[in-house]
């Protein structure tokens, strides 16, 4: 019972870590399907970009969850640069960078998103489309920093979800709207005489 208390904080980054890189996964798989089209966007009701806020919003609460309890570990010892700057850590410095990485793009991604009507347009979507940057972070982190790495159900997961991800971004792709004729240079027609 003692060694079970001793290592809870452990246990804690572990399930915390891997729920937030299923929250992030959710998240960026249901803002994908809702910008491929695959749902239609004229009567789309306002739950289902709630819903897609609050998986983003859950995904930086289980990420704190998961910096907090690494910093509270006694096994790794890991003091505030190692959890906020990139290659402070003497442990695993890459391993810890992605997550680093991560954890900056989804603070910035949050937070557009929260200013979403304070801010242009253009500014939010570009800052948004950092959501599959942390996706990828997230999952390269998970793959070499986790203890959970090896874990075939964590592997048949990470698999689905990059797989899904990947199908959604190439659907949102080919429904992309192609350029315009008004967004070209018109081309003058010949003028034809009335003789």
């Amino acid at each position: 019972m003692i060694a079970a208390i001793e290592k809870l904080s452990w246990y804690v980054s572990r399930s915390s870590g891997l729920v937030a890189w299923m929250l992030a996964t959710a998240a960026v798989v249901w803002g994908l399907t809702l910008s491929s089209r695959i749902v239609k966007r004229r009567g789309v009701p306002a739950w289902l970009l709630g819903l897609h806020r609050y998986l983003g919003t859950l995904t930086l609460v289980f990420t704190a969850v998961h910096l907090g309890a690494i910093a509270a570990d006694n096994w790794v010892h890991f003091g505030w640069a190692d959890t906020f700057v990139p290659f402070a850590s003497s442990w695993r410095p890459w391993a810890v960078a992605w997550g680093i990485v991560t954890f900056w793009l989804l603070v910035a991604v949050e937070v557009s998103s929260w200013l979403m009507r304070r801010i242009p347009r253009r500014a939010w979507h570009t800052i948004h489309l950092a959501s599959l940057l942390l996706f990828a972070s997230a999952t390269v982190h998970l793959f070499t920093a986790g203890a959970d790495a090896g874990n075939t159900v964590v592997q048949f997961g990470a698999v689905s979800g990059i797989t899904l991800v990947i199908a959604l971004i190439t659907v949102r792709l080919a429904n992309r709207p192609a350029a315009t004729a008004s967004s070209e240079r018109p081309q003058r027609l010949p003028v034809q005489s009335s003789a």
